[in-house]
């Protein structure tokens, strides 16, 4: 029986040539992978062993032997412990060499996908207040509302004041819910007893509307001193559009419930990408960096090369942000969504948009799809936007049958996109470009649009 090289409590000196999906350290001691937060590619740490599994174990920086050039000091004061940012520590430079690596490896590795042409990152010019959107729990400690970000692995909340990714008047708004709360004497929900009142402060902000959405997620029908929010907020705030209560009554960590009111002004807010006018509701899924969607949704029409009489194919079309970009050069787009809600709003923004060369459905994609299929929509072009897991295979198997002379695959995980290029590539298709964008800087997260064909 062969022991493992390490042991709890061993002091090492390792040099670390990686970072986990979570942004720690990966350093190798005779093939047994340690994990540092902490640590950056080329560095060399003196670190103790804090916790062994069978194949990996977690370390603990003690000591830099050797720093990395593009190592900076994260800006952020809560940084160490709060769950929203991983590398913060890692200058532009490196996020972007880093990214770019992720989406290689992940192609060569587990695509078996190792000729094809991967660009640059397309990054910010400013990585910083880039977010249109947070999300924020709220909780109880020593008998003070608090609200934040979830710190690393854990359900622990951070109090936060600002978050440096976060757009400033979300920031804002957020902190003057907070004080309306305190001041009102609301009480926290609990996670472990199921009980209190105020779950979730959601504010988000049309990024060139400058329009203001809060919703209030509790868990009761009623939202007590509700004419305090819908008074002093758009007094505070004038570009406040829409204040709504969402009521989650589960005992669960998904944040919406199914029932919203709206309890002051509009029902949406309004915003743009590029050309192309979206009302967002407060359930909508709506990217949260508009300007690198315009990035990601332009090059996704550049893949496409649409002139103007193709039929398209959006999966997984969300509010129709893709299939509205497409329809203004499509000949007919038809999009797919399993959330009716989004579908809905689909619908209503191709009406703002005055575009009726575009249809939309509620269901799954893998089969909604085959049955536009056996009723003769035929589709020149397939775009598929999928969750993080990837796509189905049945939608795999029948863009394989329906075979589009063009798949564009706009992903938001290097990993499901590698699995599914390869499942295309052995039926046939081959994949030409991978462009990463940098939807998400100072995370781990990277975009990738991928341009396939016949």
């Amino acid at each position: 029986m062969t022991t493992q090289p390490v042991q709890k409590n061993d002091t090492l000196e390792v040099t670390f040539t990686d970072l986990s999906h979570d942004g720690a350290g990966v350093a190798k001691v005779k093939g047994y992978t340690l994990f540092v937060p902490g640590g950056l590619p080329g560095e060399a740490a003196e670190v103790k062993v804090i916790k062994t599994k069978k194949g990996y174990g977690f370390g603990k920086l003690i000591k830099f032997i050797e720093t990395s050039e593009d190592r900076v000091e994260p800006p952020c004061e809560i940084f160490d412990r709060c769950g929203g940012c991983q590398i913060q520590h890692l200058n532009p430079k490196g996020q972007a060499q880093f990214k770019y690596k992720m989406v290689t490896d992940a192609l060569e590795r587990l695509g078996g996908l190792k000729e094809i042409k991967v660009h640059p990152v397309l990054t910010m010019d400013h990585p910083w207040a880039y977010r249109n959107k947070a999300s924020v729990p709220v909780a109880s400690r020593e008998g003070e509302l608090i609200a934040g970000f979830y710190q690393k692995r854990s359900h622990f909340i951070i109090d936060m004041d600002h978050c440096l990714i976060t757009d400033d008047t979300v920031d804002e708004v957020i902190q003057e819910v907070k004080r309306i709360a305190k001041d009102s004497g609301i009480e926290p929900y609990n996670e472990e007893t199921h009980k209190g009142i105020l779950r979730h402060i959601i504010v988000r902000v049309g990024k060139q509307t400058d329009e203001v959405m809060v919703v209030l997620v509790t868990k009761t029908d009623e939202l007590p001193f509700r004419k305090r929010f819908i008074k002093e907020l758009p007094e505070k705030f004038p570009q406040i559009k829409s204040i709504a209560q969402n009521i989650n009554k589960k005992r669960t960590n998904t944040i919406f419930g199914n029932e919203t009111r709206i309890l002051w002004g509009k029902e949406t807010i309004l915003d743009t990408i590029g050309s192309v006018k979206f009302a967002i509701s407060p359930r909508s899924f709506y990217q949260v960096n508009p300007e690198q969607t315009r990035v990601l949704y332009e090059k996704a029409m550049e893949y496409a090369e649409l002139a103007g009489k193709e039929t398209v194919i959006d999966a997984y079309c969300g509010i129709g942000t893709i299939s509205l970009f497409l329809a203004q050069k499509a000949g007919q787009v038809y999009g797919v969504e399993i959330v009716p809600e989004a579908i809905e709003d689909a619908r209503k923004n191709a009406e703002l948009n005055e575009l009726t060369n575009v249809t939309f459905e509620a269901g799954p994609a893998e089969e909604v799809i085959p049955n536009w299929y056996k009723q003769g929509i035929k589709a020149d072009i397939v775009v598929v936007d999928p969750p993080r897991k990837g796509c189905d295979e049945a939608l795999l198997q029948t863009i394989l049958e329906m075979k589009p002379k063009r798949v564009v695959y706009v992903s938001c995980n290097p990993a499901t996109l590698a699995r599914d290029l390869r499942v295309l590539e052995d039926g046939g298709y081959k994949t030409i470009e991978v462009q990463p964008v940098d939807m998400f800087p100072q995370t781990m997260h990277c975009e990738a649009v991928a341009k396939i064909e016949l």
